[in-house]
Parts: structure tokens; C-alpha cells; sequence
């Protein structure tokens, strides 16, 4: 029973959501073409005020724009409700105006009575002076901020879509935050492009509410004098006083929702609302207020000032600006105080060593300088460690083992903005990130260049600048890829992990692995290990398929690769203790993988356009490598030269860098050449499926293309 009259409950309140809408439309038309009572006028009035009264409250304390995405739609219905109040009151005063001021309500007397003092000249003034100011300033602006701000946004939507795709690509967000993330900025552009449109209504309201006045004037005039007799003076203050208060009954509420408008399109979207960014940015430094106090002080003391006004409000900021400095020196007290305490701990805990202070070194360690403290900092729900935790998800999901733990620490040895990547303690990576800035990464074909610090995009070598919060959209605008300061690091990180793969693979992951295909597929591995093959045997083969960022997600073509080919490779190396040889089981390996690796390289179905060996010289290179077993100095000098020109025109044109050679090189040439272009890619001609065609684009040793 409980469950029924909840969904009763529910439908009903769906049903109310629904018929809101149709019974604003009915109420706007029935106050167009009925006569209202003035008590029912009074109480449509008071609502029209708390109505605009509550969308200023709301647009005030909303932290983005798309906090209140329904404004538009508000405004449209907040300006067509005032305006058919307009007409249900000039409906009023003209039919009722001639008997007293109350004639046309409480609220429209008390706005013509009260407020202007029964003055209809001076409420005439007030009426104006209310217009230009919604008319001329507050309109005007907030509807060239929307303007302005619906351009900047459509211009800047291919720039927030490829930093998105660049976050799904990296691993930093998943399918579900990448759709929210591309929803919201599509909902962001339809938002700024309705205000845009919006605005226009508002302009409209404050020209008609000054035809209206005056309108109302000479219609009141008319029906005063030419229907009921009245004297032209009297007729035109009665009817004057009755428009005023009408007037300044619709304007006021009018301006309020107009600032409402400016606040939401002139606010720069962060965490806090308005009262919050106010308070924190105008009385967050005491100097400021100290200057604000002598100069206000210094004026109070000119004879013929008000003295008591300047030498209070002085006072008053002074105070103020003493308290946020004891604020400051607090902070900065603390701050200080927190190396002291732990070089105090280090200290105690020195005194009596102990197999305690034994401790191991990391596989995979981020030291941070203490300004990025907030970025890793679980008290302050530090972004970075959210990214890390979904970089090793996405790096499990797309290699095919689960990496070791990021263990995080602050050194203070390091700059403040400073970081390092370690690897078994061993510093791999090194980069900078400023907290409350952003990194502006030049691609290449940027269209204009923007105010910043110029620095290196730490993970790629790109020329980069470390930009303000609010030349984001200028900087996605001129063709700059812009991410966080969390998003560097991470990506730094995530580029790490894929290149030291190998050394991330160790034995106890190794064996993780075999028991989880074991629980899949447990005649895959039986007796498999050791068996077939030693674990450190298998585990030198995975750590040589990750070494050239092979993924090793398909183990089941691995394992059955291996248990093929090893007891044949087994029994040909019996007189080396019965191991067999690594290298081929990584060879043919790689062959089993090669459709796989092809497509990491070239994605789809297309042509595959390398870069390809002279004959002559591969003849050369199989000669050196069957009788020598290496390059001579000169051999290798020219081939890795010539290599670097091919990549290079290879990335200028658009092609993945990837060198085809015979297997019996593949091997060798990708450990000489990779160690100095870690970005090329050396397959084999065995390893290409036989579907794909291959164009080779490129010669090494030859003539040219």
C-alpha cells in the first residue's frame, strides 16, 4: 500500500512538473484579455518582484554558467509575464484610475505615492533614469558579453574536443567522462548562443516599458478629461502618478533580472560563486586595504568633509586589512613550521637505527615540490591522484598487466614546481607543473601567439607555454593544445610507463599472469611452467615484446607460440643447458602478434607506407651482422643519419615512422636504431599480414623516395 501511494505521490508530482508550463502560458493570456481584480493585480505584482529577486539570488550563487543552462528560457518567460502585467494594470488605470490612487491596487499606489513622495515630475525622472540604466548600461553589456562569449565558445569547440580526445587517448578518462565532457561544452554553446538571443528581449523590454508610460499618459489623459470630466491638471496627475507606479512596479523587477543576466555571462567559471570570488579577491590582500584605509583617512581629515563617514570606513578597512594579514602570517607560520616538524622527526628517528629504517626502493615512485603538494594531497582530494588511479587502469586494459603502484612524495630538494618520475629508485623522467595554470602545447600551425612562460612540453619535447586560467579559450582559439597542470604530469607519466614497460614487468607479475589465464583457461597453461618453459625464460620473452611497446593483452597467442616452437628450440640448444634461445621465441612472437602490432601502427585497412632498405645495402647489413656480428663505426654512423632524414620526412608527410626489414635484421637494427629514435618502429616483412599492401615511401641507402 505504502509502495502505491508513493508512485501516486510521484505521478502526481510529474504530472505538476508537466502542466507548469501550460499554466504560465494560460495565466500570461488571461492577464492580456481579462479584467483582473486589483487585489489578484496586487498579488501578481509581489510575485513578479520575488520572482526576479529569486533569479538574482540563483544567477549569484551558481559556480558556472551552465548551473543555471534554464536562464534563457527564464528570462524569456520572466519578460513575457511582465510585460502582459503591463496591460492587465494599463487596463486598470485607464478603466478605474479616475477613482483615487488605490484605484489600480495597493502596490501600484504604493510605488506612485511612497516611493517618488506623490511627485509625479520626480517619479517621471526616477522611471528614466531606472531605463538608461537597464537600457544603456546593464543591457547593453551583458548582451555584448553574450555576443562575445557565444563567438569565443564556437571558436574554441574543436580545441576542447581534441584536449578531450587526447585525455580519452592517454588514458586520463574513461568512454562515460569523455561523452559528459563533450555533452557539457555542446550544452556551453547552445547556452551562450541563447543568451545572445536572449538579451535581445530584454533590450525590447526597456523600450517598450518607456512607449507604455508614455502611452499611458495620453490614454489617461483622454479618458479622464474626455469620460468622466475631469480637469486637465487634475486628470494629469492622477493618471501621471498611476503610469509612474506601474512603471516603476514593471522596471524595477526588469533591472534586477537584466544584472541577473550580466552576472551569468560576465562571470569566469571556477569553483566558487560570486560572493566567494568577491570576497576572496577584492579583501584578500591587506596591502591593498592598508592603501584603501591612509587614502579614505587622509581625505576625512580635509575641512569641510564629513569627517565621521571617511574616518569610519577607514577604521573599518584597516581592521579589516589587519586581520587578513594576521590571516597570512598564520599561514605562513604553518608552512614553515611543517619542514622544521619533519627534519625534527627525521632526526628522533636517526638517533637508534633499526632494521625498521631498512627500507626498499620503489618500482615506480613521482617526487612533487611542495606547490604541487595540493595536486596529490588526499585531504585535498588531489586530481592527480585520480588520474594516476585511471592511467593504470587504461595502462592494464591496453598493454595487458597491471603495473606497479605510483608511490607519491614530497621533496623538498626539488623546486617548488618541480617533479620526478623514478624507476627502482632511479630518476627516468624530469618535468615542471604550476598548479592554477595551464600548459599551452604548440603542435605545429599555431595562428597567433599568446602572453606566457615559454617552457617544453615534458613528455614530448614540444615547444609549450605555462598560461593563465583566462587565456585558456584565447589559447585553444590560436590552435594550442591546452591541458592542467594535473593532465602534464600524468601524460609525463603515462609516456614513462609505456617506454620502461619492460622493466616494469617483473616475476611476481609474471606469475600473476599465468594464474589468472590459468583460472581462465587452465589446459592453456598446464604444465606450461615450468615445463615447457622456465618463468624467468617466459618472463625475459614478455619483457623483450614490451620493450618495443608490444602490447601483451593476447597472451593466448603467446603461450601457444611458445608451447609450439620450444621444445623444438629446446632440443637444438641442449647443449646450452636446454633453455632455448629468447630471441627467436621473441620472433616468432612478434609474427604470431603481427597483425596486431600492424595495427598499432597503421590503423584500418589502408596502404602501409614505410620506409625501406636499399638492396645493396641490406646486402651490406646481413654480411656485417652474419660475419662480425655488429656495425662497423662508419656503417653505422651513415645508416642511423640517413634514418633520422627518412623519419623526418616520413612524420613531415604524415606517415607513421616504421622501417621494413628481412627478420634475420629486425632484431639488431631496432636495438641499434631505437636506442637513438625511440619514436620508429622496426618490423619485420614476415610480420605484415598478407592482405595489407605496402608502399614503401622511403629509402635508406638509396636515392630517394
Amino acid at each position: 500500500m505504502s509502495a502505491l501511494l508513493a508512485a501516486l505521490r510521484a505521478n502526481g508530482a510529474a504530472n505538476a512538473r508537466f502542466l507548469a508550463g501550460p499554466a504560465l502560458i494560460l495565466m500570461v493570456l488571461g492577464m492580456m484579455v481579462l479584467p483582473l481584480p486589483t487585489f489578484l493585480l496586487d498579488l501578481l505584482f509581489t510575485f513578479n518582484i520575488s520572482l526576479a529577486v529569486m533569479i538574482l539570488l540563483v544567477a549569484m550563487f551558481t559556480r558556472k554558467p551552465l548551473d543555471f543552462a534554464a536562464f534563457p528560457t527564464v528570462l524569456l518567460f520572466a519578460t513575457l509575464l511582465r510585460l502582459s502585467l503591463n496591460v492587465a494594470s494599463t487596463r486598470v488605470v485607464l478603466l478605474h484610475g479616475h477613482g483615487g490612487p488605490d484605484a489600480a491596487g495597493k502596490v501600484i499606489g504604493a510605488f506612485g505615492h511612497f516611493l517618488v513622495g506623490g511627485n509625479f515630475a520626480v517619479g517621471i525622472v526616477v522611471f528614466v533614469i531606472l531605463t538608461i540604466i537597464n537600457f544603456i548600461v546593464i543591457t547593453k553589456g551583458a548582451g555584448r558579453i553574450a555576443e562575445v562569449g557565444a563567438r569565443f565558445t564556437l571558436d574554441a569547440m574543436p580545441g576542447k574536443q581534441m584536449a578531450i580526445d587526447a585525455d580519452l587517448n592517454a588514458g586520463m578518462i574513461g568512454e562515460e567522462e569523455a561523452r559528459r565532457r563533450r555533452v557539457e561544452i555542446a550544452q556551453e554553446a547552445d547556452f551562450f548562443g541563447s543568451m545572445d538571443g536572449a538579451s535581445k528581449f530584454v533590450r525590447g523590454d526597456a523600450i517598450a516599458g518607456v512607449l507604455i508610460m508614455v502611452i499611458n499618459i495620453l490614454g489617461g489623459l483622454i479618458v479622464g478629461v474626455a469620460q468622466h470630466g475631469m480637469p486637465i491638471a487634475e486628470a494629469g496627475k492622477t493618471y501621471t502618478l498611476l503610469t509612474i507606479g506601474d512603471g516603476l512596479v514593471a522596471q524595477i523587477p526588469a533591472l534586477v533580472i537584466s544584472t541577473a543576466a550580466g552576472v551569468v555571462v560576465s562571470r569566469v567559471s571556477t569553483n566558487e560563486d560570486v560572493g566567494e570570488q568577491l570576497l576572496g579577491q577584492l579583501f584578500s590582500n591587506p596591502s591593498v586595504l592598508f592603501l584603501t584605509a591612509g587614502i579614505i583617512g587622509i581625505m576625512g581629515l580635509i575641512p569641510n568633509m564629513p569627517h565621521i563617514a571617511f574616518l569610519t570606513l577607514a577604521l573599518v578597512l584597516g581592521g579589516i586589512g589587519w586581520g587578513v594579514y594576521k590571516r597570512d602570517l598564520a599561514k605562513a607560520a604553518a608552512t614553515s613550521q611543517a619542514p622544521q616538524e619533519a627534519e625534527a622527526k627525521a632526526q628522533a628517528a636517526a638517533a637508534e637505527a633499526s632494521w625498521d629504517d631498512v627500507s626498499m626502493v620503489d618500482q615506480l615512485g613521482l617526487e612533487v615540490g611542495y606547490r604541487m603538494i595540493p595536486l596529490v594531497d588526499h585531504a585535498q582530494n588531489g586530481e592527480l591522484l585520480h588520474r594516476i588511479r585511471s592511467l593504470r587502469k587504461k595502462f592494464a586494459q591496453d598493454v595487458g598487466f597491471l603495473p606497479p603502484v605510483v608511490h607519491i612524495r614530497d621533496n623538498l630538494e626539488l623546486k617548488p614546481n618541480d617533479y620526478r618520475i623514478l624507476l627502482s629508485g632511479v630518476e627516468v623522467g624530469r618535468g615542471m607543473s604550476i598548479p592554477n595554470q595551464w600548459l599551452a602545447i604548440d603542435p605545429g600551425g599555431v595562428s597567433q601567439q599568446i602572453k606566457g612562460t615559454p617552457t617544453t612540453d615534458p613528455a614530448f619535447g614540444l615547444p609549450a607555454l605555462w598560461i593563465d586560467v583566462a587565456l585558456r579559450d584565447q589559447a585553444q582559439v590560436a590552435g594550442y593544445t591546452v591541458v592542467d597542470a594535473s593532465t602534464v604530469v600524468a601524460t609525463h607519466l603515462n609516456h614513462l610507463m609505456h617506454r620502461h614497460g619492460a622493466n616494469l614487468l617483473g616475476r611476481q607479475e609474471v606469475q600473476q599472469l599465468i594464474e589468472r589465464l590459468g583460472r581462465e583457461s587452465p589446459k592453456l597453461v598446464e604444465d606450461f611452467v615450468p615445463k615447457t618453459i622456465s618463468l624467468t625464460t617466459f618472463q625475459k620473452v614478455l619483457q623483450g615484446l614490451l620493450s618495443e611497446e608490444v602490447p601483451i593483452r593476447d597472451m593466448r597467442t603467446i603461450i601457444d607460440t611458445i608451447n609450439e616452437h620450444a621444445p623444438r628450440l629446446t632440443a637444438l640448444a641442449a647443449n646450452t643447458g636446454g633453455q632455448p634461445d629468447v630471441g627467436e621465441l621473441i620472433a616468432l612472437s612478434r609474427r604470431a602478434l603481427g597483425r596486431a602490432i600492424t595495427q598499432q601502427w597503421f590503423p584500418g585497412d589502408g596502404d602501409l607506407r614505410v620506409i625501406g632498405l636499399d638492396v645493396k645495402l641490406e646486402r651490406v647489413l646481413m654480411q656485417a651482422m652474419t660475419t662480425s656480428g655488429g656495425l662497423e663505426p662508419g656503417l653505422a654512423e651513415t645508416l642511423l643519419r640517413e634514418t633520422e632524414a627518412c623519419v623526418a620526412r616520413q612524420e613531415a608527410q604524415g606517415n607513421a615512422p616504421v622501417l621494413l626489414v628481412p627478420p634475420p635484421l629486425r632484431a639488431s637494427l631496432s636495438r641499434f636504431l631505437r636506442h637513438h629514435l625511440p619514436q620508429l618502429g622496426v618490423l619485420s616483412n614476415a610480420e605484415i599480414p598478407d592482405e595489407r599492401v605496402v608502399r614503401v615511401t622511403a629509402l635508406i641507402g638509396g636515392s630517394g623516395e
